[in-house]
């Protein structure tokens, strides 16, 4: 519950704010699934997912997370030598795996994403804030995806645990994508699932100034 809720100043907000049941689904309540539930993930769903996803905000608009939902027989036999041991049996178990990536191009497409300004050109030839700009904001999108895919009822299973090279040359060669992180998703099942880990408290991390 909010214990700020009442207060006269922030009283008029309480309509815009959603419920408990809602936010123990997308963030008290939610795990990180490591058994899966052997039902499909639709095509409708995943992309009801990525059209949540991509209304989170980014710098200047600039969208560089490329998602590539890897769910054929054939697909993730070409994911599976790149995952470290320990990751294995639970993406090839899950229905749908999704490689977040960033696009070091994404600057080229700044002219329709952000058209009031040339923002093409704060980025053309610098090749480190190219970097900086594609891993934060794809990071961002990366979690956006997970908190769209648990609002519409899936869960989740994010992961670093791979070889990223070899993801790379075996879906994107060729392309100006990186891959960032993975992120098993479908319906989650108790199995093998940890005990939940603590969170810092507000004052462990938090300052106001």
């Amino acid at each position: 519950m909010f214990p700020i809720l009442g207060r006269k100043d922030e009283a008029t907000m309480s309509d815009r704010i959603i419920n408990d049941e809602a936010l123990d689904v997308i963030f008290r309540e939610a795990r990180t699934r490591n058994g899966w539930e052997p039902r499909d993930v639709s095509r409708t769903l995943i992309q009801a997912v990525y059209d949540l996803t991509k209304w989170g905000p980014t710098s200047a608009n600039c969208s560089p997370a490329r998602f590539v939902f890897v769910m054929s027989k054939e697909a993730k036999e070409r994911l599976k030598p790149h995952l470290l041991p320990g990751n294995v049996e639970k993406t090839m178990a899950s229905p749908c795996c999704v490689i977040i990536a960033y696009d070091m191009a994404f600057y080229e497409k700044l002219p329709q994403l952000f058209p009031h300004a040339d923002a093409k050109s704060w980025f053309a030839g610098n090749d480190a804030l190219i970097e900086e700009t594609a891993m934060r904001n794809g990071s961002l999108q990366g979690a956006y995806l997970i908190i769209a895919a648990r609002a519409l009822g899936l869960d989740c299973g994010p992961m670093s645990g791979f070889d990223k090279d070899g993801v790379d040359k075996a879906f994107f060669a060729g392309t100006t994508f990186k891959a960032n992180f993975l992120c098993n998703i479908g319906y989650g099942t108790d199995e093998k699932l940890h005990p939940r880990g603590p969170r810092l408290a507000f004052g462990e991390a938090c300052q106001i100034v």
